[in-house]
């Protein structure tokens, strides 16, 4: 946890302070060793929002793009009156949560069903094999426009454990500070659609400051809405076609075997 409340101030790690958490107002004592990065920490082992990931480097490089008052947001579940921290939840109601540790689908589902207008980052640099299938893969989209894919077999190219999310996936393939070859996928963030067209998916190719620039203005949200809306009619009219030529099959099989069964008939008598 990045923030305390001391003298009711959101305060950041430091040596011998002590504060209480924003969620659940239990005391929480600063940690700033030479290990991880500097956090606060619960007094009591148990965390109060269970899905609280321990901050890497590459978390709080991401977050340094929002302001302060954007980050660790504390938000109330209703029904369960639990509380979560959002990573970054921006002016215009957008939740991004940066995912580099490996997660749950029941959590994950649950985290989609809490923020709603959110949009997931994943380090994709965690795995080294990750990113070398990937850009094993990315050689077989189909250019659909200018930063924008197709791709056939999405669960060659990610982590399986993302495919089936109802929300945007944008994979940070990037290690901090290690890419130094412009023409390096890594470069660039990919953005997976959660709406498949048949066994198909979309794949947008996003330039970093692209992504920081359209999701603190507020672009992003009304972007991939639009996107989605195309996808949703491509996926209705795909659907369409396809039960048409399965019923078309279908019809063609039992003409088929009823000619069969007159031909058998007629030599019969």
């Amino acid at each position: 946890m990045r923030f305390a409340i001391i003298d009711n101030l959101r305060i950041e790690a430091q040596s011998g302070l002590k504060g209480t958490c924003p969620a659940c107002g239990q005391p929480v004592i600063a940690k700033c060793g030479t290990v991880r990065i500097h956090h606060w920490s619960h007094q009591r082992e148990k965390v109060c929002d269970k899905w609280w990931e321990n901050e890497t480097e590459w978390h709080r490089h991401w977050k340094n793009n929002y302001p302060e008052d954007w980050q660790e947001i504390s938000l109330l579940e209703v029904k369960t009156n639990e509380r979560h921290f959002a990573d970054v939840k921006t002016a215009h109601g957008l939740v991004i949560e940066f995912q580099h540790s490996p997660i749950h689908s029941e959590e994950r589902i649950s985290r989609e069903k809490f923020y709603g207008n959110m949009v997931w980052v994943v380090d994709g640099s965690r795995l080294k094999n990750d990113y070398k299938r990937f850009a094993r893969e990315a050689s077989n989209f189909y250019s659909i426009n200018r930063g924008l894919f197709k791709v056939n077999y999405p669960e060659d190219c990610f982590p399986n454990s993302w495919l089936e999310s109802t929300v945007p996936i944008v994979f940070d393939f990037q290690q901090l500070g290690s890419i130094a070859n412009v023409n390096d996928k890594g470069r660039y963030l990919y953005c997976l659609f959660p709406i498949r067209v048949g066994h198909s998916a979309a794949v947008a190719e996003v330039p970093y400051q692209a992504f920081i620039k359209t999701t603190f203005n507020g672009e992003w949200t009304s972007r991939i809405d639009s996107f989605m809306i195309k996808l949703l009619q491509l996926k209705k009219e795909y659907a369409e076609a396809h039960a048409i030529e399965k019923e078309r099959r279908e019809s063609l099989a039992r003409t088929e075997f009823t000619n069969k069964y007159i031909f058998k008939r007629r030599r019969v008598f």
